[in-house]
């Protein structure tokens, strides 16, 4: 029963992925907004609605290792896996100002819920996320939308002349994109939340640990749905789409859902340890060296192949520690 509900869900998951990535990308074009700027906004925070779901929910029955779990393997996931798997179905070209301006978000939003993992040898404190920092974290998050919302304004309709241009997009009328949005949001909701009942289920019956599951099985299956609606929107020939729904998820994923989370009740680390925060924390490095230094702005096939095996290597390292 656990294997169809999860069956179910990956299928709501793909065709909400679709219709999504069409609605947004119409919205985009009607109201003179970059896919970059939607993607970054509009779409990571619907597409990280499984993430905000699963944590609250989580940090609510008392079971907070989940929830912080869920974002720091969602953020893994997103990073090693998604672009990785876009990189190597079509090569990303990354703009200069996602470079200098947007990346580096990524990279600090990491070392923030790093510094904060670090309690126990910073300052003997326990491991967890406090109702301070919860706060502390939604203020970041308050400039972060501040700064992408003024960067909007300014820059939304200027391309990089070292890029080609991205696929003509074809407006739908208001109402249709606005269907296409919201019924795709609701698909990837209903799919996400199937898909993690499916998985949970699984998993429990294998006997792993609340943070372990929430590392691997629910970081996977939440972030579901940035993987399908980055792959299509790739696909389509939206990769500031693409590019923008990780950036965004990833920040709103600790900004905004840790935050959010903790401040609600405060959240225990659990068994999550100090090497996945670090593990989170390279990925984004990685991120940010492939595209600036190592591919000169372009992650091309064999850099989304070491990310995917990144990733492989860090579950692996994860299932050793389990039956060691």
């Amino acid at each position: 029963m656990d294997v169809l509900i999860l069956l179910l869900g990956l299928g709501l998951i793909l065709a909400g992925a679709n219709f999504l990535t069409d609605g947004s990308a119409s919205i985009a074009k009607r109201f003179g907004l970059s896919d970059f700027i939607i993607g970054i906004t509009i779409v990571s925070l619907m597409t990280s609605s499984p993430e905000l779901v699963v944590s609250i929910t989580s940090a609510l029955d008392n079971a907070s290792s989940m929830a912080v779990g869920n974002v720091v393997g969602s953020n893994i996931f997103n990073i090693l896996i998604i672009i990785g798997v876009v990189a190597v179905i079509k090569p990303i070209k990354v703009k200069s100002g996602i470079l200098t301006n947007d990346i580096p978000l990524v990279i600090l939003s990491a070392v923030v819920l790093l510094v904060i993992g670090m309690g126990p040898i910073l300052d003997g404190a326990p491991m967890k996320i406090t109702r301070v920092s919860g706060i502390i974290l939604l203020l970041f998050f308050a400039i972060f939308m501040r700064y992408t919302i003024s960067a909007a304004k300014k820059v939304n309709v200027e391309e990089d002349p070292s890029i080609e241009s991205e696929k003509e997009i074809k407006p739908l009328p208001i109402w249709k994109s606005l269907i296409y949005l919201f019924g795709g949001l609701g698909a990837l909701i209903f799919g996400g939340q199937w898909f993690v009942d499916g998985a949970t289920g699984i998993a429990r019956t294998l006997g792993w640990s609340e943070g372990l599951i929430g590392l691997t099985i629910i970081a996977a299956g939440t972030s579901l749905p940035e993987l399908a609606t980055s792959v299509v929107a790739a696909k389509k020939g939206y990769p500031g789409i693409c590019i923008g729904n990780v950036i965004g998820s990833n920040i709103f994923n600790i900004f905004l859902i840790l935050g959010l989370s903790a401040t609600i009740s405060p959240l225990d680390f659990g068994t999550i340890a100090l090497f996945d925060l670090l593990v989170m924390t390279g990925a984004s490095l990685m991120f940010f060296a492939f595209a600036r230094w190592i591919g000169n702005r372009v992650i091309n096939r064999f850099e989304g192949s070491v990310m995917i095996v990144s990733y492989v290597l860090y579950i692996t390292s994860l299932y050793i520690g389990l039956t060691a």
